[in-house]
């Protein structure tokens, strides 16, 4: 069973219960945590230049650490959904 990278209607878990990564939902889930790492990579490097500021905002702040939350969410889904798939295959 794979983890997906989005949730179901109700914000549960959705698992992919084929095992063939060519599938069609195996390609989309593959490009959608791609887009999803690509886009935490350029989070960090915006909250990075804003920490760097002397001066900041509070509403800046918040809107950066809400960004970072999000983007560790959808990275440690990541890991759990990556992790989970190595451990079916040892």
């Amino acid at each position: 069973m794979r983890l997906l990278p989005w949730t179901n209607d109700f914000g549960g878990p959705c698992w992919l219960s084929t095992a063939n990564p060519d599938s069609c939902i195996s390609r989309m889930a593959d490009e959608l945590e791609a887009a999803m790492i690509a886009s935490a990579e350029e989070v960090l490097a915006e909250a990075r230049e804003l920490l760097a500021e002397s001066v900041v905002g509070e509403q800046e702040l918040r809107f950066a650490g809400t960004r970072l939350a999000e983007s560790l969410g959808d990275t440690l889904r990541i890991a759990a959904s990556r992790g989970g798939r190595l451990e079916s295959e040892g």
